[in-house]
């Protein structure tokens, strides 16, 4: 696998082999960390957070400090020359001569896009605004890969904010490239999946989609529920997120119909979309699901690094 140099905006930039290999890399790596704790000694990982993010920042700091390697950037544009006028090709033009990796979010779409046509070190897209979040998508994967030990022939749900959720965008995309999978999406009429999206599933993967407005009906034949929440964030007004945001809150009750081996993911942060009473449920993953997402961070910087030793 040969992807150094290369940069990760959309998880379509790589072949189906190419992200396999990564999270088999991620799966080695999370069975053997010391084996891997200096392989990216003496690299700097440059972080431009123009978003609020807890998770994915963190991951990706942890991820190369647990290589061995070190972490500079901002977690609030508001702390940097951005709010002096900075331009996105003007910052890249000066952090690519900083880091040796780039991660950026930011809450427009397409700005990673923009920035990786001026960084010459390899830009992770971190999540743009509601388009995509290869990253998340590559966490998803490698839990599933981890638990079901073959990503293919699922029915995979999804549930919640499926118009502005890039996560959902995401793993929707990337999940209809793998054989045998199906998909139940379930959400209010008002936050239901871009026409646009539903279409290039349907006929260019050829993958079939049910979509509802019940989470309860469907229970009982899924493999992977993959809730999400109503994002306050994207909405114009709050009269319409308060009219949305309680609209499916997941329960233990609610689960006594669905399969003992179904897996319950979320990207996080969750609000009450999940009760607290489901974290104990076996088939709840969502924590180890962020733990994991460590991981496959670990796997993709040092493929992109090209630095030894990873095989």
């Amino acid at each position: 696998m040969n992807l150094k140099g290369r940069h990760l905006i959309d998880p379509n930039d790589f072949t189906l082999e190419e992200l396999q290999q990564i999270i088999e890399l991620g799966l080695k790596m999370y069975e053997n960390p010391e084996k891997y704790s200096e392989v990216c000694k003496g690299k700097i990982l440059g972080t431009l957070f123009y978003e609020p993010s807890t998770r994915t920042r963190l991951s990706f700091e942890s991820a190369m400090l647990r290589m061995g390697g070190t972490v500079l950037g901002f977690s609030d544009a508001n702390t940097s020359s951005v709010k002096k006028g900075e331009s996105i090709a003007d910052t890249i033009r000066c952090m690519d001569d900083y880091a040796d990796i780039l991660v950026m979010r930011h809450p427009r779409e397409g700005a990673p896009l923009l920035a990786s046509q001026f960084s010459t070190v390899p830009l992770i897209n971190g999540g743009d605004g509601g388009h995509q979040h290869p990253t998340q998508t590559l966490t998803d994967l490698i839990t599933i890969k981890y638990y079901k030990k073959d990503i293919k022939n699922l029915k995979v749900a999804f549930c919640g904010d499926l118009l502005f959720g890039r996560t959902v965008h995401s793993l929707l995309k990337t999940l209809s490239r793998f054989p045998g999978i199906s998909f139940v999406l379930i959400s209010p009429e008002e936050l239901r999946i871009p026409y646009h999206l539903r279409d290039e599933i349907m006929n260019k993967h050829n993958v079939e989609i049910i979509e509802a407005t019940s989470l309860e009906e469907h229970l009982c034949e899924i493999d992977i529920l993959y809730m999400t929440r109503i994002q306050k964030e994207r909405f114009f007004n709050e009269e319409d997120y308060v009219k949305l945001k309680d609209s499916y809150i997941l329960s233990k009750g609610k689960l006594k119909d669905a399969k003992e081996d179904m897996l319950i993911l979320h990207p996080l942060p969750r609000v009450n979309e999940i009760s607290y009473d489901v974290d104990d449920d076996p088939r709840a993953k969502y924590f180890h699901q962020a733990a994991l997402g460590v991981y496959v961070r670990m796997a993709l910087m040092s493929t992109l690094l090209g630095v030894k030793g990873i095989c």
